[in-house]
């Protein structure tokens, strides 16, 4: 018996129908960020190795796909590293801040960018997560304002909204500076502050319990300042941004008896906040201390958004005001949110809307073909779509399923095309002739 033939492992077929979902939802996001005012780009899916391991990517850098560089000799040693020069995009904001340092001059000083394509990533394939998978990002470049944030984040609810997400999904937000500031707070030094965000990150699948162990396991904390550590986070999670009281600055001092007194900065994720609301009352957005993202790009304010039919994050993003700059010489401040495609088709089913025919030509023989063809010539503009289809023999049940399952919701049979000598048909006819599917 032989093997069965089967995709890459972590990569992924589809079949007419999922694929024609998919573009269903992806219709949707794009329809919704174009009609916002965000301009498509497409950028490469290969960047210079060196711009791909750049030290901002986090662990995503250790799982690209590399390319060997033309022309390599098979038989000469070679170290690997003297190998590469090429990567597959692990994701799409490093190409697109390359993107805009190629074509700043010719782009708005503040350019909203849609981008939407496949990603890939060496990882080990397992439920949810997939070596190759889409993404699809909304970024704002040139302003430093937190306005910027509120237009991505309202601009995302709009897409939930439209794929009816939105009553089941929570917006979560933090700030990267506020996490550096609560790990100095309790004594964790800055050269383990990665290390130590990379454990806190885990609370929610592993526990309080298991984070601390974590922390003083590696080193990077004392088990007296991971109890501390936790124990502002405690503190803050309680917070409701709409009505917390800071200074003009953003600054927030906690006094607790366990803690004694802390001074934190929430910056302006009140007033990111407060602002996303008086723009949509219906948005969900809860302060959550211990979010932290794992992109070490990320410089500011950082969102995920949760729903209740998945269990973890399906989208997210932040502000990332130090990535450009490498490229392009100067500091540019830049804020971008993603959905997880993948996660959002596993969710979202979205009813064919009413549409024209679609018509399939059934044939079986040479001749009937080449009318099948001419017909197809009478019907192209009058129909969505029109199409040959070789069928068996005999045609039962279950080809016609096969129709129906490849999108086509009409069927004209040789019998009813094959054209009579002196005469024509027209598109009315052949629709009227035509057999519904369904």
């Amino acid at each position: 018996m032989a093997n069965k033939v089967v995709p890459t492992r972590g990569m992924r077929d589809f079949l007419p129908a999922e694929k024609a979902q998919r573009e269903r939802i992806l219709n949707v996001l794009r329809e919704t960020y174009t009609s916002l005012g965000f301009f498509e780009i497409e950028t490469p899916v290969m960047e210079p190795i060196e711009r791909l391991k750049s030290g901002q990517g986090g662990e995503n850098e250790s799982m690209i796909f590399e390319v060997l560089r033309r022309g390599l000799d098979r038989s000469e040693p070679l170290a690997p590293a003297e190998s590469v020069d090429l990567g597959m995009r692990y994701d799409l904001t490093l190409p697109l801040s390359r993107y805009y340092a190629t074509h700043a001059a010719e782009l708005p000083s503040v350019f909203r960018a849609f981008q939407t394509g496949p990603v890939w990533r060496a990882e080990r394939p397992q439920k949810g997560r997939y070596r190759q998978f889409n993404q699809c990002d909304i970024d704002i470049i040139g302003s430093d304002s937190h306005v910027c944030e509120v237009e991505v984040l309202s601009t995302a609810w709009h897409v939930m909204e439209r794929l009816n997400l939105a009553d089941q999904a929570v917006i979560m937000i933090n700030d990267r500076r506020l996490l550096a500031q609560m790990l100095s707070a309790v004594g964790i030094e800055a050269a383990n502050h990665a290390g130590a965000l990379i454990t806190l990150d885990k609370i929610d699948k592993i526990g309080a319990d298991a984070v601390v162990e974590e922390l003083v396991k590696y080193e990077y904390a004392t088990e007296a300042q991971g109890r501390a550590l936790l124990a502002v986070v405690d503190y803050l999670q309680g917070l409701d941004l709409l009505s917390v009281t800071t200074d003009e600055s953003g600054a927030l001092t906690i006094t607790d008896a366990q803690l004694g007194e802390l001074t934190v900065n929430l910056y302006d994720l009140p007033l990111i906040a407060r602002e996303l609301l008086a723009l949509n009352s219906s948005v969900k957005i809860v302060f959550t201390p211990n979010l932290v993202r794992g992109m070490g790009y990320y410089t500011g304010p950082i969102f995920e958004v949760r729903h209740e039919g998945f269990g973890s994050s399906i989208c997210g993003g932040g502000r990332y005001d130090g990535v450009i700059g490498r490229w392009l010489g100067k500091d540019v401040p830049a804020v971008g949110f993603s959905f997880g495609f993948e996660r959002i088709v596993e969710l979202v089913r979205l009813e064919e809307g009413s549409r024209a025919a679609r018509v399939a030509l059934a044939y079986q023989k040479e001749h009937e073909a080449l009318a099948a063809l001419r017909t197809r010539e009478v019907l192209c503009g009058q129909v969505e779509a029109v199409g040959l289809v070789k069928a068996p023999r005999k045609m039962g049940a279950g080809f016609f399923d096969e129709l129906k399952a490849l999108g086509y919701d009409r069927v004209l049979l040789p019998s009813q095309f094959m054209p009579k000598e002196g005469e024509e048909t027209t598109a009315d006819e052949l629709l009227a002739a035509a057999k519904a599917l369904g």
